[in-house]
Protein backbone atom coordinates (compact mmCIF):
# COMPACT_ATOMS: atom_id res chain seq x y z
CA UNK A 1 0.00 0.00 0.00
CA UNK A 2 1.96 3.47 -1.12
CA UNK A 3 0.87 6.36 0.83
CA UNK A 4 -1.65 9.13 -0.42
CA UNK A 5 0.12 11.19 -3.30
CA UNK A 6 -1.01 14.55 -1.75
CA UNK A 7 -0.74 15.16 1.82
CA UNK A 8 -1.29 19.15 1.53
CA UNK A 9 1.48 20.72 3.76
CA UNK A 10 3.71 19.28 5.67
CA UNK A 11 2.89 17.96 9.56
CA UNK A 12 6.27 20.27 10.55
CA UNK A 13 8.47 23.08 9.00
CA UNK A 14 11.27 22.48 11.56
CA UNK A 15 13.88 20.31 10.31
CA UNK A 16 14.43 16.92 12.27
CA UNK A 17 16.18 17.39 15.27
CA UNK A 18 17.71 13.57 14.90
CA UNK A 19 20.52 13.10 12.67
CA UNK A 20 19.13 10.22 10.89
CA UNK A 21 15.42 9.99 11.38
CA UNK A 22 14.65 7.39 8.93
CA UNK A 23 17.22 5.34 11.08
CA UNK A 24 14.85 6.14 14.42
CA UNK A 25 11.97 4.63 13.10
CA UNK A 26 13.92 1.22 12.35
CA UNK A 27 11.81 -1.77 12.58
CA UNK A 28 8.36 0.15 12.47
CA UNK A 29 6.89 -1.04 9.49
CA UNK A 30 6.53 -4.47 10.82
CA UNK A 31 4.20 -3.10 13.66
CA UNK A 32 2.12 -0.76 11.35
CA UNK A 33 2.07 -3.19 8.43
CA UNK A 34 3.03 -0.37 6.56
CA UNK A 35 5.96 1.62 5.72
CA UNK A 36 6.33 4.73 8.08
CA UNK A 37 6.27 7.44 5.24
CA UNK A 38 6.34 10.18 5.22
CA UNK A 39 9.36 9.90 7.90
CA UNK A 40 8.19 13.55 9.46
CA UNK A 41 4.97 12.47 9.56
CA UNK A 42 5.59 9.56 11.93
CA UNK A 43 8.73 10.72 13.70
CA UNK A 44 6.00 13.87 14.81
CA UNK A 45 3.86 10.98 16.32
CA UNK A 46 6.21 9.52 18.17
CA UNK A 47 7.43 13.22 19.49
CA UNK A 48 5.56 13.70 22.84
CA UNK A 49 5.68 17.20 24.00
CA UNK A 50 8.53 16.99 26.99
CA UNK A 51 10.49 16.34 24.21
CA UNK A 52 9.88 18.87 21.62
CA UNK A 53 10.35 21.09 24.85
CA UNK A 54 13.91 20.64 25.73
CA UNK A 55 14.88 20.82 22.18
CA UNK A 56 16.94 23.95 20.81
CA UNK A 57 14.45 26.64 18.35
CA UNK A 58 13.11 25.73 15.66
CA UNK A 59 11.77 23.16 17.83
CA UNK A 60 10.23 19.83 16.21
CA UNK A 61 6.14 19.67 16.11
CA UNK A 62 5.03 17.21 19.01
CA UNK A 63 1.84 14.63 18.53
CA UNK A 64 -1.08 16.01 20.12
CA UNK A 65 -2.52 17.23 16.66
CA UNK A 66 -1.66 13.98 15.69
CA UNK A 67 -3.89 12.74 19.11
CA UNK A 68 -6.37 14.72 18.33
CA UNK A 69 -7.17 13.25 14.45
CA UNK A 70 -6.50 9.73 15.72
CA UNK A 71 -8.89 10.07 18.46
CA UNK A 72 -11.34 10.83 16.66
CA UNK A 73 -10.12 7.70 13.57
CA UNK A 74 -9.64 5.42 16.62
CA UNK A 75 -13.56 6.04 17.77
CA UNK A 76 -15.11 5.85 14.47
CA UNK A 77 -13.30 2.39 13.48
CA UNK A 78 -14.20 0.66 16.82
CA UNK A 79 -17.88 2.24 16.66
CA UNK A 80 -18.50 0.99 13.14
CA UNK A 81 -16.62 -2.61 14.34
CA UNK A 82 -18.94 -3.08 17.55
CA UNK A 83 -21.98 -2.21 14.82
CA UNK A 84 -21.11 -4.71 12.45
CA UNK A 85 -20.33 -7.64 14.75
CA UNK A 86 -23.24 -6.88 17.29
CA UNK A 87 -26.76 -6.33 14.95
CA UNK A 88 -28.54 -7.18 18.11
CA UNK A 89 -27.28 -4.74 20.54
CA UNK A 90 -29.20 -1.91 21.73
CA UNK A 91 -27.54 1.69 21.10
CA UNK A 92 -26.63 1.99 25.18
CA UNK A 93 -24.50 -1.47 25.49
CA UNK A 94 -22.57 -0.81 22.03
CA UNK A 95 -21.68 2.39 23.57
CA UNK A 96 -20.65 1.06 26.67
CA UNK A 97 -18.35 -1.62 24.79
CA UNK A 98 -16.99 1.45 22.85
CA UNK A 99 -16.24 3.17 25.66
CA UNK A 100 -14.70 0.28 27.14
CA UNK A 101 -12.71 -0.99 24.26
CA UNK A 102 -11.18 2.96 23.54
CA UNK A 103 -10.82 4.58 27.38
CA UNK A 104 -6.87 5.21 28.16
CA UNK A 105 -6.49 1.63 30.00
CA UNK A 106 -7.45 0.18 26.97
CA UNK A 107 -5.75 2.03 24.67
CA UNK A 108 -2.31 1.77 26.91
CA UNK A 109 -2.48 -2.16 26.98
CA UNK A 110 -2.97 -1.69 23.09
CA UNK A 111 0.40 0.27 22.89
CA UNK A 112 2.49 -2.10 25.43
CA UNK A 113 1.19 -5.18 23.67
CA UNK A 114 2.99 -4.03 19.81
CA UNK A 115 5.51 -2.23 22.00
CA UNK A 116 5.38 1.16 20.43
CA UNK A 117 7.15 3.03 23.29
CA UNK A 118 10.08 1.73 21.48
CA UNK A 119 10.53 4.14 19.18
CA UNK A 120 8.77 7.43 21.64
CA UNK A 121 10.70 10.33 21.76
CA UNK A 122 10.56 11.67 25.85
CA UNK A 123 12.20 14.50 27.46
CA UNK A 124 14.53 13.92 30.11
CA UNK A 125 12.56 14.47 33.11
CA UNK A 126 9.42 12.80 31.63
CA UNK A 127 11.54 9.84 31.19
CA UNK A 128 13.21 9.65 34.39
CA UNK A 129 9.41 10.22 36.04
CA UNK A 130 8.65 7.09 34.30
CA UNK A 131 6.76 8.35 31.67
CA UNK A 132 6.93 5.44 29.25
CA UNK A 133 5.34 3.42 31.03
CA UNK A 134 2.66 5.80 32.04
CA UNK A 135 -1.17 5.19 30.66
CA UNK A 136 -2.18 8.41 29.30
CA UNK A 137 1.26 8.47 27.49
CA UNK A 138 0.81 5.61 25.78
CA UNK A 139 -2.76 6.12 24.77
CA UNK A 140 -1.94 9.20 23.84
CA UNK A 141 1.21 7.71 21.80
CA UNK A 142 -1.39 5.11 20.01
CA UNK A 143 -4.05 7.42 18.79
CA UNK A 144 -1.29 9.57 17.53
CA UNK A 145 0.08 6.75 15.14
CA UNK A 146 -3.48 5.70 14.22
CA UNK A 147 -3.56 9.70 12.79
CA UNK A 148 -0.55 9.27 11.10
CA UNK A 149 -1.56 6.03 9.11
CA UNK A 150 -4.81 7.93 8.58
CA UNK A 151 -3.03 11.18 7.20
CA UNK A 152 -0.79 8.93 5.40
CA UNK A 153 -2.42 6.30 4.12
CA UNK A 154 -6.21 6.60 4.38
CA UNK A 155 -8.62 4.97 6.83
CA UNK A 156 -8.04 1.03 5.34
CA UNK A 157 -4.57 1.51 6.54
CA UNK A 158 -5.66 3.11 10.11
CA UNK A 159 -8.52 0.33 9.96
CA UNK A 160 -6.26 -2.29 10.09
CA UNK A 161 -3.89 -1.50 12.55
CA UNK A 162 -6.84 -0.76 14.97
CA UNK A 163 -8.24 -3.90 15.19
CA UNK A 164 -5.56 -6.08 15.05
CA UNK A 165 -3.88 -4.12 17.88
CA UNK A 166 -7.27 -4.44 19.92
CA UNK A 167 -7.58 -7.65 19.12
CA UNK A 168 -9.96 -9.36 22.09
CA UNK A 169 -10.81 -6.03 23.37
CA UNK A 170 -13.50 -5.96 21.26
CA UNK A 171 -14.68 -9.38 21.44
CA UNK A 172 -18.12 -10.98 23.50
CA UNK A 173 -18.50 -9.43 27.01
CA UNK A 174 -14.94 -8.27 27.83
CA UNK A 175 -15.26 -4.81 26.40
CA UNK A 176 -18.04 -3.79 28.33
CA UNK A 177 -16.77 -5.91 31.43
CA UNK A 178 -13.31 -3.81 31.51
CA UNK A 179 -14.27 -1.37 34.13
CA UNK A 180 -17.14 -3.63 36.31
CA UNK A 181 -15.15 -2.89 39.55
CA UNK A 182 -15.31 1.15 39.12
CA UNK A 183 -18.99 1.97 38.15
CA UNK A 184 -18.19 5.67 38.57
CA UNK A 185 -15.73 5.37 36.67
CA UNK A 186 -17.31 3.57 33.61
CA UNK A 187 -20.77 5.57 34.25
CA UNK A 188 -18.10 9.12 33.92
CA UNK A 189 -16.37 7.58 30.93
CA UNK A 190 -19.58 6.76 29.10
CA UNK A 191 -21.48 10.17 29.46
CA UNK A 192 -17.96 11.71 28.42
CA UNK A 193 -18.54 10.56 25.63
CA UNK A 194 -22.05 11.88 25.05
CA UNK A 195 -21.14 15.57 26.49
CA UNK A 196 -19.02 17.57 28.80
CA UNK A 197 -21.03 17.17 31.43
CA UNK A 198 -20.28 15.74 34.48
CA UNK A 199 -22.98 13.31 36.64
CA UNK A 200 -23.36 14.43 40.60
CA UNK A 201 -24.09 12.62 43.31
CA UNK A 202 -26.28 14.01 46.28
CA UNK A 203 -27.12 12.09 49.43
CA UNK A 204 -30.73 11.49 49.74
CA UNK A 205 -30.81 9.60 53.17
CA UNK A 206 -29.02 8.32 55.69
CA UNK A 207 -31.33 5.50 57.92
CA UNK A 208 -31.51 2.50 60.13
CA UNK A 209 -28.84 2.55 63.46
CA UNK A 210 -25.84 4.66 63.90
CA UNK A 211 -23.96 1.24 64.22
CA UNK A 212 -25.42 -0.37 60.41
CA UNK A 213 -26.71 2.76 58.49
CA UNK A 214 -27.73 2.46 54.91
CA UNK A 215 -26.80 5.29 52.86
CA UNK A 216 -29.34 6.62 49.81
CA UNK A 217 -27.69 7.87 46.92
CA UNK A 218 -28.64 9.44 43.39
CA UNK A 219 -26.60 10.31 40.50
CA UNK A 220 -27.95 13.01 38.33
CA UNK A 221 -26.79 14.32 34.62
CA UNK A 222 -28.16 17.29 33.05
CA UNK A 223 -30.47 17.63 35.63
CA UNK A 224 -31.86 14.50 35.11
CA UNK A 225 -31.66 11.73 38.07
CA UNK A 226 -30.60 8.20 35.99
CA UNK A 227 -30.10 6.33 39.02
CA UNK A 228 -30.34 5.58 42.59
CA UNK A 229 -28.18 2.92 44.95
CA UNK A 230 -27.52 1.95 48.84
CA UNK A 231 -24.56 1.14 50.40
CA UNK A 232 -23.34 0.69 53.88
CA UNK A 233 -21.37 3.90 53.28
CA UNK A 234 -21.57 7.23 51.50
CA UNK A 235 -19.05 5.87 49.07
CA UNK A 236 -20.86 2.57 48.15
CA UNK A 237 -23.88 4.06 47.52
CA UNK A 238 -22.79 6.50 44.79
CA UNK A 239 -20.94 3.26 43.28
CA UNK A 240 -24.27 1.65 43.35
CA UNK A 241 -26.34 4.27 42.19
CA UNK A 242 -23.80 4.78 39.12
CA UNK A 243 -24.49 0.92 38.89
CA UNK A 244 -27.62 1.04 38.13
CA UNK A 245 -27.69 3.99 35.71
CA UNK A 246 -25.44 1.92 34.16
CA UNK A 247 -27.60 -0.82 33.98
CA UNK A 248 -30.78 0.68 32.67
CA UNK A 249 -28.33 2.21 29.95
CA UNK A 250 -27.82 -1.00 28.98
CA UNK A 251 -30.78 -2.15 28.92
CA UNK A 252 -31.74 0.19 26.43
CA UNK A 253 -33.84 2.27 28.50
CA UNK A 254 -33.27 5.67 26.10
CA UNK A 255 -35.09 7.44 28.85
CA UNK A 256 -32.64 7.10 31.46
CA UNK A 257 -30.38 9.43 29.80
CA UNK A 258 -31.58 12.30 28.04
CA UNK A 259 -30.41 12.83 24.53
CA UNK A 260 -27.64 15.41 23.73
CA UNK A 261 -29.67 17.78 22.50
CA UNK A 262 -32.16 17.85 25.26
CA UNK A 263 -31.87 20.80 27.80
CA UNK A 264 -30.31 20.71 31.13
CA UNK A 265 -32.58 21.88 34.06
CA UNK A 266 -35.18 19.49 34.94
CA UNK A 267 -33.88 18.39 38.15
CA UNK A 268 -35.93 15.99 40.67
CA UNK A 269 -37.01 14.41 37.20
CA UNK A 270 -37.26 10.58 37.97
CA UNK A 271 -34.81 8.33 35.88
Amino acid sequence: MEPKPDLGSEPSEAPDPTPSGEEGLAGLEEVLGVPPRPAALFLEAFTHPSYAHEQPDPRPAHNQRLEFLGDAVVGLVVAHELWRRFPDLPEGELTRRRIAAVNRTALAAAARRIGLARWLRLGRGHERSGGRGQAGTLSDLFEAVVGALFAAYGLPAAEEFVLRSLGGDLEGDRGSASNDGDPKTELQELLQALGPETPAYELMAVEGPPHAPTFTCAVTWRGRRIGVGQGDSKKAAEQAAAAAALRALSHGSGGAVPPTGDPAGQPGTAG
